[in-house]
């Protein structure tokens, strides 16, 4: 359906096939972005990625139109750093480059996941993405929760206050229910909820968010697009993808963007053959047919 909040980018980049959405109400974007999380190792645990290749995929991406970048502190193996590849591939960034990270969870040096974070930690993690990426404001933070701990305890206040600071301009919410939703909504307003969300990873409850979110002007980004592990082996995914002559990836990620023009498409790689893949999908217009293949499957 049409949606006030989306417009065509008159650049004719590829990544802006799928149209554009304005996050917060000030930063357009392309709805095909990109994430950052593969680009120091190919899982949490390596390994490693090759960090020649990253630069070029990030770079490549801003020259295929790509304008919004995901990332967080605690993506990084070993020395690599998804923050530093940014901001070696791209710094001084693009002016129409909006960079979004994630605050929450953290990782020890020994890549060990710690407990969610409180109030002091959500704030030092801000200024770790600050001094990493090499800019003065980030353009939009996550609050990612961990199960059920949500925005209580001080925890979305915190990042209200360094909103009102200056020093995040739109504040978000990972791994978000309705209710953690709009109790941070009480708090400070939310430009942008991420989940978990594919054509393999849905129920109501994911469907009704992404419907709320529309109708508030927030954007829905998902996270593992194609559910976490690559193209699943579904038959009426590579059915659809053959009668488009398409990968199953992009077809997933076009299912992604169909659904609602609140979604923006974040998809990971480390592989310059696999990021124009990912790009080229914003183009892939699915229909009445294979959208009902693909919710059947």
């Amino acid at each position: 359906m049409p949606h006030e909040n989306t417009t065509p980018h008159e650049t004719g980049s590829p990544a802006s096939a799928a149209g554009r959405w304005t996050v917060g109400g000030d930063l357009p974007v392309n709805r095909m972005g990109f994430g950052a999380m593969r680009l120091p190792g190919r899982t949490w645990e390596g390994p490693a990625g090759d960090p020649e290749a990253a630069v070029a995929v990030l770079r490549r991406a801003v020259e295929l139109g790509v304008d919004h970048i995901d990332t967080a502190a605690f993506y990084f193996y070993k020395d690599l750093s998804a923050n530093a590849f940014i901001r070696q591939a791209l710094h001084p960034y693009p002016d129409d480059l909006v960079i979004a990270t994630k605050v929450g969870p953290d990782r020890s040096p020994d890549h060990d996941w710690l407990d969610a974070a409180g109030p002091a930690k959500l704030k030092a993690d801000v200024h770790r993405n600050l001094r990493q990426l090499g800019v003065d404001r980030l353009d939009l933070v996550y609050l990612r929760f961990l199960s059920q701990d949500g925005p209580g305890e001080g925890r979305f206040e915190a990042l209200a206050e360094l909103r009102e600071e200056g020093l995040i301009r739109h504040l978000g919410v990972s791994n978000a229910t309705a209710a953690q939703l709009a109790e941070a909504q009480a708090i400070a307003p939310v430009a942008a909820v991420q989940n978990r969300y594919s054509p393999v990873s849905r129920d109501a409850e994911a469907d009704a968010l992404v419907e709320l979110c529309a109708r508030q002007n927030i954007a829905f980004v998902p996270f593992f697009p194609l559910g976490g592990a690559g193209a699943p082996h579904i038959a009426a995914l590579r059915r659809v993808a053959d009668r488009h002559g398409a990968s199953p990836a992009q077809v997933g990620l076009a299912w992604s963007l169909s659904v609602s023009p609140a979604v923006l498409a974040i998809p990971g790689t480390s592989s310059p053959a696999h990021l124009e893949e990912n790009v080229a999908a914003a183009a892939l217009t699915l229909d009445t047919e294979d959208l009902a293949a693909l919710a059947a499957a």
